[in-house]
């Protein structure tokens, strides 16, 4: 975990260690989402990206059902 700071123009910079963990590049989207006062930002890929990233993954007890958006 590590912490932000949230300019007067409410920006905040990702730690580098974070973008490559993330895959996040220049210019990617994001989507904002909140949930119980927890501010998430993920990426979205386009299409042709995800292709094929998750082939045999096994859903089962990969979360609760109450954590998902």
């Amino acid at each position: 975990m590590q912490t932000v700071k949230v300019s007067k123009k409410y920006q905040v910079v990702i730690p580098e260690e974070l973008r490559r963990e993330a895959g996040i590049k220049p210019g990617d989207k994001m989507v904002a989402v909140t949930k119980n006062g927890i501010l998430q930002y993920v990426p979205v890929h386009p299409i042709p990206k995800t292709k094929g990233m998750v082939k045999g993954l096994s859903t089962r007890n990969l979360r609760d059902e109450r954590d998902r958006l």
